[in-house]
């Protein structure tokens, strides 16, 4: 007799290499994602900067040409071959230029390693200052580029002291379920009944969100810079916590006060009750099992109340005060108070 086990298709093997073909491409994506130099270099995704017979630089920040106070812009830096093409960084740039390829130093502003350009939050830093950027690569030390970035206050700022929102109250645990009953007979020389499912037992009540927590008082103070392009400047003092200042063009630029009320936490929800066991099957059958009862949700915690904010301006600041923006949600109402205001800095 023919051996018909050994004419079967073979279907083992290649539902074996379905997954080994996946976890090997897999550690290919993984290695490109994480950024393997070498092998992006050889699968031509990178090139190396030494390779290049580089005729001149240039850096610019593509998302505009300045930075305000605390923001943070991406770094270009393009290269042009003795041939006219043209290269860019990583990142941003959408190019094959390594940034491990160059050395970038600043001053006022920082540049990480990827090429991410960033202001401090403190004004006091920068005002008044220009900062600079130079870009050169030790592939190339006769050629390297230069770029002042400019300081901008017309950006969004906000300083937040908002309570803690309340921790969410833990879940309620599930009851079990009962336990199906024993089974009887239906033999009609010898009938017994099926036993009794047991009860499911109840589930636990949800924890109880915590309270949100209160935000402090703030003192807002508003003075003017004048000039043929004022800007105001302002200090946000909290109560608890540290004074923050700002520098804020009114032609674009805004300032948003916020000392809300942390959002009470949400309540846990109950534990569903066990389902009764199943009554045994017999000559009757048994009763099924009561099922147990859900816990309660628990509730909501409340709110935290908000701030009071106080706001003093100069008198010359008045016409501006719409770009200064309050919230203190669950607390009083923010009192205006116009006196002399002298140079905050």
């Amino acid at each position: 007799m023919r051996n018909f086990k050994s004419l079967a298709p073979q279907r083992t093997s290649r539902i074996d290499a379905a997954p080994c073909w996946k976890g090997c491409l897999g550690l290919a994506l993984l290695l490109l994602l994480t950024g393997c130099a070498r092998l992006q270099v050889k699968m031509g995704m990178k090139v190396p900067l030494a390779q290049i017979p580089v005729a001149s630089m240039d850096a610019s920040l593509p998302k505009g040409p300045g930075i305000a106070p605390g923001g943070k812009s991406p770094l270009v830096v393009t290269v042009t071959g003795a041939n006219g093409k043209v290269y860019a960084t990583e990142g941003a740039g959408h190019g094959k230029i390594m940034w491990q390829d160059l050395k970038v130093t600043a001053t006022v502003v920082n540049v990480d390693k990827k090429g991410i350009v960033t202001l401090a939050h403190d004004p006091r830093k920068s005002d008044g200052q220009v900062p600079h950027i130079t870009v050169t690569a030790p592939s190339h030390p006769s050629v390297h580029a230069d770029l002042d970035v400019p300081l901008r206050y017309d950006s969004k700022f906000v300083a937040n002291f908002s309570g803690a929102s309340g921790s969410s109250g833990m879940n309620g645990t599930d009851g079990t379920s009962g336990f199906s009953g024993s089974p009887g007979s239906t033999d009609p020389n010898n009938p017994s009944p099926g036993g009794d499912g047991s009860d499911g037992t109840d589930g636990s009540n949800g924890g109880d969100g915590g309270d949100g927590g209160n935000a402090p008082a703030v003192q807002v103070q508003v003075a003017l810079r004048a000039g043929s392009h004022p800007l105001l400047q302002v200090s946000v003092s909290p109560s608890v916590g540290h004074k923050k200042l700002f520098l804020v063009d009114p032609q674009g630029g805004s300032l948003t006060v916020v000392a809300n009320g942390g959002e009470g936490g949400s309540g846990g929800r109950g534990g569903s009750g066990g389902r009764g066991g199943s009554g045994g099957f017999g000559s009757p059958n048994g009763s099924d099992g009561r099922s147990g009862s859900d816990g309660r949700s628990g509730s909501d915690g409340s709110p935290g109340r908000g701030g009071s904010i106080t706001v003093t301006y100069d008198p010359q600041t008045k016409p501006f005060l719409t770009v200064i923006h309050l919230s203190n949600t669950y607390g009083p109402p923010p009192v205006f108070v116009e006196e002399k205001v002298g140079p905050l800095w």
